[in-house]
């Protein structure tokens, strides 16, 4: 005992003397004026990739990585909304009949289905940045190519070869959640939303100005001007430091958020960046582990029923808007006469501004409850919701009470695809986040490969038949929204493992010095 109390006076004699940090080898105390709490630290100290995101905060870097993802989104919503407008234009042009105006917005999904796996695969293997370059540029080459099809078989060929560039868009989603610290993650995310109503809607009014006077080509053609400057923006920004860390490139990831923090005018916490040691590079079968697992097959269902309500709302709205709707005794009716052929007016152009401009309030709405009742509750109240109101649109209300119901619907089910959004990169890892993105996203391409055949095709037939399976897949996804395990609000991106410490305080002397011993593990995620 008397020897320990020794060593103990020794150091405390050494610490008045040299009063730096550098003076001794043991763990040093100095008080963070952040939080005015005590600050363990060594000269051999380290912090993790989220410590220092933390500590660097939102700032002018993440305000253009959101924009440039931002661009994404708002070319992905500018081609989702191009093939609403684009079937009925070329039915009239080209006299096609219900089958073969779904199959243009069909041909696109199905390349949606090919890309989302393929670019998520190279963003885990070759990098994020590399992912959304080549998906870009394949997805521009077609964009053009596809505004010079002489005919119907040549434009579903190409479209779909588009489709398959877009497929890796979504990517973006992964790039931009891996610079954000976890506070504000989730709004910054749902912030990409106002880039997507903006797409929606710069693609109507350019339907409007350019259909038309000039023609499909043209419109096609300036279409594609969002992705054309997104890919000659990707050599502008740094690679994801979380994707280098996985790869074993430290150096290179320190490096990055030296410059981040630079730009932010941040600091970085004191030490060296630490590494993760022995990482794989994720496989496939790791969305099937025992955490993952029942986590991986729910979000299959939630993306497979979002992706076939949104699009189908979306197909759906332009079709009720450009039909006639008669309120009989025995209830709605569309006028749908298959030889008649009825080009979008102005005023229906003027409705569908209205429909799109309903992902603004449902994405503010989001917003306030994302981070308040959390990701998992957040979801399934929009989905019962949005379900409501598709049932709500069996009643007879005439035109102006279905674009309410409308407006409604889509505000609901794009808030809730948003969420999704956010959530799905959080409750991943890093070594696998990009393939669970691209796999949920491909799950859901099936989803919209089958709903152009409700929305265009089983509405023409019976339009309580075409709203009632929407309403269904609102109410599937909610329970599966229920059922999901874990709720990512307010966690941290994970690595490929959690990392837990405890610390342990021994006081030797009142007033003296606290030696902190650290035991750190790492528990594998089962």
């Amino acid at each position: 005992m008397d020897s320990s109390v020794s060593v103990i006076q020794t150091i405390m004699t050494k610490l008045r003397r040299r009063g730096s940090d550098e003076a001794v080898s043991v763990p040093h105390e100095r008080l963070d004026n952040d939080n005015n709490t005590l600050d363990t630290w060594s000269p051999d100290a380290t912090y993790t990739i989220d410590e220092a995101m933390e500590k660097i905060g939102f700032g002018r870097f993440q305000m253009k990585v959101s924009a440039f993802c931002g661009l994404a989104w708002i070319a992905d919503s500018m081609e989702v909304m191009a093939l609403s407008i684009l079937g009925p234009t070329l039915t009239c042009e080209w006299r096609l009949n219900s089958t073969q105006e779904a199959l243009i917005t069909t041909v696109v999904f199905v390349g949606y289905l090919f890309g989302s796996p393929i670019f998520g695969y190279i963003g885990d293997t070759y990098g994020r940045r590399t992912s959304l370059t080549m998906s870009a540029a394949w997805a521009v080459y077609y964009g053009l190519l596809s505004t010079l099809s002489p005919r119907y078989a040549w434009l579903l060929i190409l479209r779909g070869l588009l489709g398959v560039g877009v497929g890796g868009v979504p990517q973006a989603v992964t790039y931009a959640s891996e610079f954000l610290p976890n506070k504000i993650r989730g709004q910054c995310i749902l912030a990409l939303e106002f880039f997507w109503a903006f797409g929606a809607l710069f693609e109507v009014l350019l339907a409007m100005w350019l259909l038309q006077s000039y023609g499909w080509h043209w419109w096609l053609a300036a279409s594609a001007l969002p992705l054309v400057v997104f890919l000659s923006m990707t050599s502008f920004f740094p690679e994801s430091p979380r994707y280098q860390i996985v790869r074993g490139e430290v150096d290179k990831a320190e490096a990055t958020i030296i410059k981040i923090a630079k730009e932010n005018k941040a600091t970085l916490p004191r030490g060296r960046l630490r590494g993760e040691s022995h990482l794989e590079r994720g496989k496939f079968t790791d969305l099937f582990l025992p955490h993952y697992r029942w986590t991986t097959l729910l979000l299959w269902i939630i993306w497979f029923a979002t992706g076939f309500s949104y699009y189908g709302i979306v197909l759906m709205s332009t079709e009720i808007i450009n039909s006639e709707i008669s309120c009989l005794s025995d209830g709605l009716q569309m006028d749908t006469c298959s030889e008649q052929c009825k080009m979008l007016t102005t005023g229906d152009y003027v409705k569908l501004l209205w429909t799109s401009f309903a992902e603004l309030p449902g994405l503010l709405m989001t917003m306030l409850l994302i981070d308040r009742i959390g990701r998992r509750m957040c979801m399934y109240l929009e989905y019962f919701a949005y379900a409501v109101c598709c049932f709500l649109l069996f009643i007879c209300t005439g035109n102006v009470g279905l674009v309410i119901l409308l407006f409604c619907a889509r505000a609901l089910i794009s808030a809730a695809f948003q969420v999704v959004y956010v959530y799905t990169p959080e409750v991943y890892p890093t070594t696998i986040r990009a393939m669970a993105l691209g796999s949920c996203s491909c799950v859901s391409r099936f989803g919209c490969i089958i709903t152009p055949f409700v929305a265009n095709v089983l509405l023409r037939v019976s339009l309580y038949s075409a709203v009632g399976v929407y309403a269904i897949f609102g109410i599937v996804a909610g329970i599966a929204a229920f059922l999901l395990p874990i709720e990512t609000k307010g966690r941290s991106l994970q690595v490929v493992r959690c990392r837990a410490a405890i610390y342990r305080r021994v006081t030797f002397n009142p007033g003296d010095v606290y030696v902190h011993a650290s035991l750190k593990y790492n528990i594998w995620l089962q």
